[in-house]
């Protein structure tokens, strides 16, 4: 009996140390992907909108945008996982679920992503995202610069005055950006059936499409 038990341990020793192998390679695949981005001309922009696979899809849509991730942002202590990212320690700042877009201001600017942003999320709500709920799923524009700012905060103006009534929509300044598991990168495209189920079963799209009905 202990050497079946010692048999069990050792296995699932082994099943976390290979895991941990493979999570530490898919994080420097990350990483190294990373690199080669900033090695260009692309400049970056970070939106947090509930769940960063529905935000990552939608922005990947739009012209202009060379890569999308999935991570977490806005927190105020170091490499935050899915596990954690809302959990902060005693004295830190949680993260948010958020997305960090490569786009090329040849093709197009700051105030299209943004634009287009309000438009794919819930503007007005700030526990959550559909039925996403917490803190670690509310909208917020990142600013890189005062010209990012002047932009975000003029385009919430806009769907105030189209809607009249404040939005939820925080505006804040950029914080580092930490990238999600490799999983969660287009998740849209590694598991559709999953990805469908998940966004049908949230009312997201219905919702947007009642919410600008007429407005545009």
């Amino acid at each position: 009996m202990k050497l079946i038990s010692l048999i069990i341990v050792s296995v699932v020793v082994f099943s976390f140390f290979v895991y941990g192998m493979k999570s530490q390679a898919q994080q420097e695949r990350i990483m190294n992907g990373l690199s080669n981005l900033e090695k260009s001309n692309l400049k970056t922009a970070i939106l947090a909108g509930g769940c960063f696979w529905c935000l990552e899809s939608d922005l990947d849509r739009l012209d202009g945008i060379e890569a999308t991730i999935s991570g977490y942002s806005g927190g105020s202590f170091d490499n935050p996982t899915y596990k954690d990212y809302y959990k902060a320690p005693s004295g830190e700042t949680p993260h948010v679920e958020a997305v960090q877009v490569w786009y090329d201001p040849k093709k197009i600017g700051f105030d299209s992503i943004v634009h287009y942003y309000f438009r794919n999320i819930d503007p007005f709500d700030g526990q959550g995202q559909f039925y996403d709920r917490g803190p670690g799923y509310r909208p917020v524009i990142y600013y890189s610069n005062d010209a990012e700012k002047v932009i975000a905060e003029a385009q919430r103006a806009e769907i105030e005055e189209k809607h009249g009534k404040k939005t939820a929509v925080s505006i804040e300044p950029a914080t580092t950006f930490w990238p999600a598991e490799e999983y969660h990168q287009d998740f849209y495209q590694k598991s559709p059936e999953h990805y469908k189920r998940y966004r049908k079963g949230s009312g997201r799209d219905a919702y947007i499409e009642k919410l600008w009905d007429g407005k545009e």
